[in-house]
């Protein structure tokens, strides 16, 4: 079974006024995530990646089309605890007088009614996200002394606290530097390979893509390409990048399949790639 199966959707945002028309976000995207893959989601600032993710949380509903989380309705996964999830933008009053251990236990917390405690197992669960992110030590501190990078990783502790079987980090590295986009993957490598999560990265920024991703999707309001298990060598690279500036420069030839294409024969793609040179 597929993380996730996207079949044939399209979504279109409601008219903004009486005579305006719908506006199309994402139209016949249709491809699947395969189980503990790390898929980049590359694409240009209103291509319709936001719309994609909000989708697969179900926050939004398809216009048509249709969207499976481990066989189940978005909704239904989320309320299963099967997808954790790291916005783009990390809403957190550093006024509010809670402490590390206890923003991870959010990840419980809502589970439960408001006279239950959390369990000896979700203390267990809370301790072991955040040694994974190693925050382990900082349990007791106050979320607002915190850094901007410990407290992203508060968040992804957070995240994977409830055991979820897939993860979506949305721009995780935004105005993060070369080197720290390099710690960033090492970390998802770590969290992919000890809990064998399905990974979803969104951004525009291909470095970010290839920091942490091992698999490619380009995503500019239809599905441009899907890269089979190759990897992201430079040749893969270059194939995202013409299509992602396609809209800029206009088409730019290069031997690429569309997504319609491979989606039929990772093998046979892989294939392709593996002999490739920049």
């Amino acid at each position: 079974m597929p993380a996730v199966e996207i079949d044939h959707v399209s979504y279109a945002y409601p008219p903004r006024g009486f005579d305006s028309p719908s506006v199309p976000a994402i139209e016949e995207v249709n491809f699947a995530i395969e189980q503990s893959t790390k898929l980049g989601i590359l694409g240009p600032n209103g291509g319709g990646k936001s719309t994609l993710i909000k989708l697969i949380l179900g926050t939004l509903k398809p216009t048509a089309g249709a969207v499976r989380v481990f066989g189940h309705t978005p909704a239904k996964a989320r309320r299963l605890g099967l997808i954790g999830y790291l916005p783009q933008r990390i809403e957190a009053d550093r006024d509010w007088p809670i402490n590390v251990g206890q923003v991870v236990g959010l990840a419980h917390a809502w589970r439960k009614n408001p006279w239950e405690r959390l369990s000896t197992d979700d203390h267990d669960a809370i301790a072991r996200a955040l040694n994974l992110v190693e925050m382990q030590g900082l349990s007791d501190r106050p979320i607002g002394t915190l850094s901007g990078g410990q407290l992203q990783r508060v968040m992804i502790a957070r995240a994977i606290a409830g055991s979820p079987k897939l993860l979506i980090l949305d721009e995780p590295t935004v105005g993060v530097d070369i080197a720290g986009q390099q710690r960033f993957g090492e970390l998802i490598e770590t969290l992919h390979h000890e809990l064998d999560l399905t990974v979803i990265v969104v951004s525009h920024d291909m470095r970010a893509i290839a920091a942490v991703a091992d698999r490619v999707a380009c995503l500019s309001q239809t599905l441009h390409f899907h890269d089979a298990p190759g990897g992201l060598t430079p040749a893969v690279l270059a194939e995202v990048f013409a299509h992602d500036v396609a809209g800029v420069f206009g088409d730019i030839h290069i031997d690429a399949h569309l997504a319609k294409d491979c989606a039929c024969d990772h093998d046979a793609h892989a294939d392709k790639h593996d002999g490739d040179t920049p």
